[in-house]
């Protein structure tokens, strides 16, 4: 499959989405953004006691929302020229493993970049084992001006 090529929005870097993040869940979760390229998202999250289940695992929506931030981050970096924004309307996640303590990385990539939707996929993986957490696709409705 090719996804078009483009780059991404002026200003779209790690930096922005760091500012852009806090005071919100993604800041609350302590998501670190990485990298943002045409390519896609690279970010990680400390697991610390506020992520966690009660019974002592990673809370399976500390993954999530690590996921969906690193997609939807993506989705704003490449947006068409002249949309407003976004809105998730299907997302989905496998999980394979957990994580106890370290950190989680995220790899998210796109894989659908059009002017009504896009589609990307995420795989979050313990940081110390790169042994794989989970596996997560989400689609964004691309919102234009009425």
């Amino acid at each position: 499959m090719t996804i078009r090529t483009q780059q991404t929005r002026s200003g779209m870097t790690p930096e922005h989405f760091r500012t852009f993040g806090a005071g919100f869940l993604p800041g609350l979760m302590g998501v670190e953004i990485l990298s943002v390229t045409a390519a896609g998202v690279e970010s990680r999250m400390a697991v610390r006691k506020e992520v966690m289940a009660p019974n002592g695992f990673l809370h399976a929506a500390s993954v999530i929302a690590l996921a969906d931030t690193s997609c939807g981050y993506g989705c704003v970096a490449l947006l068409p020229e002249g949309a407003k924004g976004f809105t998730t309307i299907e997302l989905k996640t496998n999980f394979l493993g957990t994580a106890r303590d370290g950190a989680i990385r995220c790899h998210a990539t796109p894989l659908h970049l059009g002017r009504t939707t896009q589609v990307w996929d995420a795989v979050v993986t313990n940081e110390a084992t790169e042994a794989k957490i989970a596996h997560f696709r989400c689609t964004q409705m691309v919102l234009w001006p009425k």
